[in-house]
């Protein structure tokens, strides 16, 4: 995707064009007769207001992994491009807002959560695009190609997406390759990137401690914090490994790597499913000390539907594999309170989980979450997204009379 001279929305993949919207060529259309002009707007709520309206039913035609994958491919070649890279930046650069956490500096509290970028294959833009971290992935120890197709699906009219992609990727060596050319250029994102660890689905559970081990080992040198994940619904078996004994080993093997000496500590991190039950996750929470972890991830998507009456929602829900989008964002936040209550603060939380807007990433923050993620909300909102939620929360901050964005954390438990 470029966003160079009139040239709002271009997509072009495998030199086929799939989509090309102009400001000019926009401007001049009946739909903007009808409304309000485009040129009415300040330049990113044009930009929005072109994506809600325009692009968004345009891209929602297609099967939505498909389109997941020409965006990607097209971002990845604008990643290439330096007058694509400052494009994006003049329309989409956020505010600072920064965040000192796990020994790093968040340019903004706002981050891309994984799955949008399982092979780092965008890895400059999603800096360009005004976000204050990225986490790529999740990435196993083996290559894998996933699920059968079709495995993603939209529930429009709830802000919802299901998914059973079952960690597609190309594998820790094969990203870590990738991570390397990304650093050795010069485009290199000045935020922290984080990498999600999964399990490769052909490695028993008994195995699993070496298999995350494994791919810990060879991203190691290339990211700036890791997330374990073992609450995805779509890797058969994976949520046992939320179990404490099962957790503890794989943790303590990572720590193990981490604290040879043979190179910089990374912060450690665990993503918990939204399904767990209160107890469960204060089971978690035992291994924080023990196992040095440097924060939880709340939360994955769940295996539960909400109700609806919408016909093609209905469909979408029952399809297998895992929800995310607006219907998680109460369930997250509930997830996200607890945590905080119960580590009283002292563990840092990044929420996720139905993030659209300033205010429900404020929610999240004033539950106790010190960072932000998003992704179904990207794909429901546009590129414009981070920039418009830190908008968003300074006002929030100046309304309330505070300072630092740390001065929220908390504050509706």
């Amino acid at each position: 995707m470029a966003y160079t001279n009139n040239r709002l929305f271009s997509v072009n993949t495998k030199g086929k064009k799939i989509f090309s919207i102009t400001e000019s060529n926009f401007v001049d259309s009946k739909l903007t007769r009808r409304s309000t002009p485009v040129r009415d707007f300040p330049k990113v709520g044009r930009v929005s207001w072109l994506y809600h309206h325009i692009v968004r039913p345009v891209l929602f035609t297609q099967d939505s992994e498909r389109i997941h994958n020409h965006t990607l491919a097209a971002l990845g070649w604008a990643s290439r491009q330096s007058a694509s890279l400052r494009a994006a930046n003049d329309f989409y650069a956020a505010q600072e807002l920064p965040v000192e956490l796990f020994g790093l500096r968040f340019p903004n509290p706002i981050g891309l959560a994984a799955g949008m970028d399982k092979q780092a294959a965008a890895v400059p833009m999603w800096a360009a695009l005004g976000f204050g971290f990225s986490e790529l992935g999740g990435v196993t120890w083996h290559a894998q190609s996933g699920n059968e197709l079709p495995r993603m699906f939209r529930a429009v009219a709830d802000g919802a997406l299901v998914n059973r992609m079952g960690f597609n990727n190309s594998g820790a060596d094969a990203m870590a390759a990738r991570l390397a050319e990304w650093q050795t250029s010069s485009r290199w994102p000045k935020h922290p990137v984080g990498v999600n660890l999964g399990k490769s689905k052909v490695t028993p559970l008994d195995k699993a401690a070496e298999d995350y081990a494994n791919s810990f080992r060879a991203l190691r040198p290339y990211a700036d914090f890791f997330v374990v994940n073992v609450s995805s619904p779509n890797t058969p078996n994976l949520r046992q490994l939320q179990d404490k004994a099962a957790l503890d080993e794989i943790l303590s093997e990572i720590q193990r790597i981490n604290s040879d000496g043979t190179g910089t500590l990374k912060p450690i991190l665990v993503k918990v499913a939204p399904d767990l039950t209160f107890e469960a996750l204060d089971e978690i929470l035992e291994l924080a000390g023990p196992r040095n972890l440097a924060g939880i991830v709340a939360t994955n998507t769940t295996i539960v539907r909400p109700e609806t009456k919408d016909a093609a929602s209905l469909r979408t829900y029952a399809e297998t594999g895992g929800l995310s989008g607006a219907p998680l964002r109460v369930r997250s936040t509930e997830i996200i309170r607890h945590l905080h209550r119960q580590t009283k603060g002292s563990l840092p939380i990044i929420g996720v989980g139905g993030v659209f807007n300033a205010s429900d990433a404020w929610e999240k923050i004033a539950a106790g979450a010190s960072l932000v993620q998003v992704y179904t909300g990207l794909v429901y909102e546009g590129p414009s997204i981070a920039k418009n939620i830190v908008s968003g929360l300074q006002r929030k901050l100046t309304e309330r009379g505070l300072k630092n964005l740390r001065d929220a954390v908390g504050i509706g438990d």
